[in-house]
């Protein structure tokens, strides 16, 4: 089956560097490429956060999902004057997260540990190495509860702290909304679409997720998943856009 796939839409924000898979992508397969987050993150200010009475030097590690939750800890923890001790571990649900953490904190195999397969069920393997830790989950106002079902089955003692909050990213009334295909991160871009689009028919709109909870999510909204990542032989949004690419449209 051939498609005319002209235009995709990525919603992240376009990437800062012009290496990106995305852009190679574009080029083979003679495709456009838009980076427009259907979702906008608002930080929790400190008198916010403190009624959440959240001790956040009282936990031994910290659980990252996303860079977002790495930027808004280490920010809040700034204004607040904490001064994290070099002890504290970090738990990444990938190597892209942990690599990130470079922005505020040393490198250390020690302190820093994340699944290769970038799957939660296998950072709660990790997590649960550790059980005598005691964590803190810095979240977005929605929470990944299949996640925090797993941690209660092993018996991790955690805390959720919101710090930051996903909003809607409206789209205008004249913005042109005519995409081939539609790639999302989150089960909060799928709701937005919803919101943006009530009257939304997919037809022959591919959809493509990253993250289980995004996959669910659209399954949940009666929607068709087209394109599903991370997976063994996929590990990446990038190497599943490229496959699904492959199936339907030859390269130019």
């Amino acid at each position: 089956m051939v498609l005319d796939i002209q235009k995709i839409l990525v919603s992240q924000p376009k990437p800062d560097s012009e290496k990106s898979p995305y852009f190679d992508i574009a080029e083979k397969y003679g495709v456009q490429i838009h980076f427009r987050p259907f979702i906008k993150v608002e930080g929790i200010d400190a008198k916010e956060f403190r009624n959440q009475h959240i001790n956040i030097l009282d936990y031994t590690a910290v659980i990252f999902t996303a860079k977002t939750a790495v930027d808004h800890y280490f920010h809040l923890c700034e204004e607040m004057r904490i001064n994290v001790p070099k002890t504290m571990k970090y738990f990444c649900v990938s190597a892209s997260i942990a690599v990130y953490l470079q922005k505020y904190t040393i490198f250390r195999k020690r302190k820093i540990f994340y699944p290769a397969s970038g799957k939660i069920e296998d950072l709660v393997i990790s997590v649960h190495k550790h059980h005598k830790e005691s964590y803190l989950i810095p979240s977005a106002d929605i929470q990944n509860t299949n996640f925090l079902q797993l941690l209660e089955t092993k018996k991790i003692k955690y805390q959720v702290a919101v710090m930051y909050r996903t909003v809607s990213n409206d789209f205008a009334p004249d913005e042109p909304f005519d995409y081939d295909v539609l790639l999302f991160f989150s089960p909060a871009g799928i709701a937005s679409l919803l919101k943006n689009f009530p009257n939304f028919e997919q037809k022959n709109i591919a959809i493509g997720t990253f993250g289980t909870t995004t996959a669910q999510a659209v399954r949940d909204a009666g929607l068709r998943l087209d394109i599903e990542a991370p997976t063994p032989e996929l590990p990446s949004m990038t190497a599943a856009l490229e496959n699904y690419l492959k199936s339907v449209k030859r390269p130019d």
